[in-house]
């Protein structure tokens, strides 16, 4: 018989161990096959829709993707599903619209010159290098592209969605109401050899006539917009990222029922004086105590005008402030 060793623990003991051990190395196996479960899906789920020749398909990102400051955009994140997140935090934004060229791309009219009072087409593209048309962009709050334009003194606002025809040509019908130089900026995220490229080009539109510029308006903290009072609280700031708040009140003076517009409950665009510097901001998914939350670093000193667009029982109305950054 061999002799026994004096350590050795009892039978009952050792076949105990023994089921510990295959109980941890079961749970080892099942772990390793959810976290490959969870890498898959996080992998399928990592796309966004983008928009070709007219038709919207899933197309996949990046899935080290993190925040990022957009030409032109608040700091904010790109999400699997398409839509984007506000991030507070950070220093100054970027400005965007000062160039017609911008990360290889460039904004080129077809035609500039429009009539006071008259609607008339705006056609463009987007062209990469070597001058051939981009037709595929990413869709980021609904649109593959908005354009915003402005006259030079920031009057007359629109906020627009052209169409893009199959051949890379958007258009959308333009009514300028006023004669003066106006300012037409594209803010867009285009797909070029498989990358997303998020860019704000701008470009100069003129109307003929006599220019009578108007003055920015003074600082306030209410306007009145359709009937909807909106007040505005908040100090922009060039150094901090500072929290902009919108609250929007219906003629009976109650709460107004916001609805999503563009995939937020508002958007905000920020319009410099002088160079008509431009900066896009998407405000926080939820409402803060009823009010649509927006963070707001200022690109620079100066004098701000800030154009709230917002939904409620199925239309559009827009809110203007002005802000001075010191």
């Amino acid at each position: 018989m061999p002799e026994l060793l004096e350590d050795a623990p009892p039978a009952d003991t050792q076949a105990a161990e023994r089921g510990a051990g295959f109980k941890l190395a079961a749970f080892g196996a099942v772990l390793v096959v959810v976290l490959f479960a969870g890498y898959g899906i996080g992998r399928l789920n990592n796309s966004v829709e983008k928009v070709q020749n007219n038709s919207v398909e899933k197309v996949r990102t990046n899935p080290t993707m993190a925040s990022h400051d957009d030409t032109g955009a608040a700091p904010h994140v790109h999400n699997a599903d398409g839509t984007v997140t506000q991030v507070s935090g950070g220093s100054a934004q970027s400005v965007g619209g000062l160039s017609v060229t911008a990360s290889g791309l460039t904004l080129q009219p077809v035609t500039s010159a429009f009539t006071a009072g008259r609607t008339q087409p705006l056609r463009f593209k987007i062209t990469a290098a070597g001058g051939a048309a981009v037709t595929t962009y990413a869709v980021v709050h609904d649109k593959p592209l908005h354009l915003v334009v402005v006259r030079r003194d920031l009057t007359g606002y629109q906020h627009l969605h052209p169409v893009m025809a199959p051949d890379g040509t958007w258009g959308v019908d333009l009514r300028l109401a006023q004669p003066g130089s106006y300012r037409a900026v594209a803010d867009f995220t285009a797909i070029v050899g498989g990358q997303q490229t998020p860019v704000t080009l701008g470009v100069d539109l003129t109307v003929a006539g006599n220019y009578a510029p108007v003055g920015l308006p003074a600082p306030v903290t209410e306007v009145t917009t359709d009937g909807f009072s909106v007040q505005y609280a908040g100090t922009p700031q060039t150094a901090t990222t500072q929290p902009i708040l919108m609250t929007v009140r219906g003629p009976d003076g109650r709460p107004a029922t916001l609805e999503p517009y563009l995939g937020a409950y508002g958007h905000l665009v920020v319009l410099r004086e002088g160079d008509v510097g431009y900066v896009h901001v998407h405000p926080e998914p939820q409402l803060t105590d009823g009010a649509v939350k927006f963070w707001l670093a200022a690109p620079g000193p100066g004098r701000y005008r800030l154009f709230f667009d917002f939904q409620v029982a199925g239309k559009i109305h827009t809110a203007a402030f002005s802000a001075v950054v010191s």
